[in-house]
């Protein structure tokens, strides 16, 4: 599998939190090879069902990646001079330091409008909004049409997404727009290819989920559907670089982070860290004190709980036109679950309760 190819189709195709209809198609395609059928719920999950080699009724694992990505969304439409421009406002945690200049498409009503995110000059704002970023008060997107145009074709709620294509950096390293999460998608892609050489026990649902940049959705949906026994959600970290702090960064290249805190099963950590071992593959351990931010959150409550793990890639610049991971991550984060499954038994879930009430014996 080439993962760059992988990731540009990925990341190039749009997915606003909320309206993940063209995103989920092109991941459906990905992932047809390996799948004995697809499940497509109410709100948008696309989940692929590989079945495990062991007697039915077949132990479940799901590997949640969310596939949606921060966007923006027409709040209001304005003339001037006979001319269209649209206000908008964010879908998620858009950073808006970055907005300024930006290229974007509008998904209108019947169609797509690519335009651009423009402010007036610096010299021509006011003093004290001068060498400042902009606001949303202050920015708009020109699609470059008269009004009329503007408002035959678009309207307020349409959504508005980032254009900007996927790079090569040196080194292995690449960036672009919605690494957060399709970097986890391609990990998952990556983790059934493997799959598709080993033999494996237990059923596997891969879901691609909806709304976790705006409400985690998707994770509460599809793990209150598809009761699975385990869960692994997948996600991305915070990146070392310049004016980071060392203390809840990764180094790019590094591996893999296997995640501690609230949301996770302390089980699945350590079963997820032993299979790194097993593969001789750098890991490191990240911490969250509270909720994690990530579907883990949501899928780990889902019916009378589900063990989860977390697993997340380094990746810097979060939320912005500019994420840059190492595909070296991806590709041994996929590597790394597909081998944790393929080592999963029948005594998994029975060892992993003992594992427990060793634990609580100890306090």
């Amino acid at each position: 599998m080439d993962t760059f190819k992988l990731l540009q189709t990925l990341t190039e195709t749009p997915g606003p939190s909320g309206n993940e209809n063209a995103i989920a198609n092109v991941v459906r395609e990905w992932w047809e090879p390996y799948a004995n059928h697809f499940i497509s719920d109410h709100v948008g999950n696309l989940m692929a069902v590989k079945e495990g080699s062991g007697k039915t009724p077949r132990q479940k694992i799901l590997l949640a990646a969310h596939m949606d990505e921060i966007a923006l969304m027409v709040h209001q439409i304005v003339g001037h001079n006979g001319n269209g421009f649209l206000r908008v406002t964010n879908v998620g945690g858009v950073d808006i330091r970055h907005l300024y200049g930006q290229l974007v498409v509008v998904h209108g009503q019947n169609k797509n409008f690519p335009g651009v995110l423009g402010s007036l000059p610096g010299a021509m704002l006011p003093e004290e909004k001068r060498d400042k970023p902009f606001g949303f008060e202050e920015l708009f997107v020109d699609v470059g049409l008269p009004l009329s145009e503007v408002e035959a074709g678009i309207s307020v709620g349409d959504f508005v997404s980032f254009r900007q294509p996927l790079r090569k950096l040196m080194n292995g390293r690449i960036t672009g727009k919605a690494l957060d999460n399709r970097a986890s998608v391609a990990a998952v892609t990556g983790c059934l290819e493997y799959l598709s050489q080993r033999s494996h026990s237990w059923d596997v649902i891969a879901v691609a989920t909806v709304q976790e940049e705006t409400r985690l959705l998707g994770a509460f949906t599809s793990a209150h559907s598809q009761e699975p026994d385990l869960a692994i959600a997948i996600d991305v970290t915070f990146g070392k670089g310049p004016g980071a702090s060392d203390t809840g960064t990764v180094e790019l290249g590094s591996g893999p982070q296997l995640d501690l805190g609230p949301n996770v099963h302390t089980g699945m950590y350590k079963a997820l860290k032993k299979t790194a071992e097993s593969l001789e593959m750098s890991v490191s351990t990240g911490t969250h004190s509270r909720a994690s931010g990530t579907d883990a959150f949501g899928v780990q409550i889902a019916r009378s709980g589900i063990p989860t793990g977390l697993i997340s890639i380094p990746l810097r610049y979060m939320h912005t036109m500019v994420e840059s991971i190492d595909l070296k991550d991806v590709e041994r984060c996929g590597r790394l679950m597909g081998e944790f499954i393929a080592q999963l038994d029948d005594k998994f879930l029975e060892d992993l309760a003992a594992g427990m009430m060793e634990e609580d014996s100890k306090q």
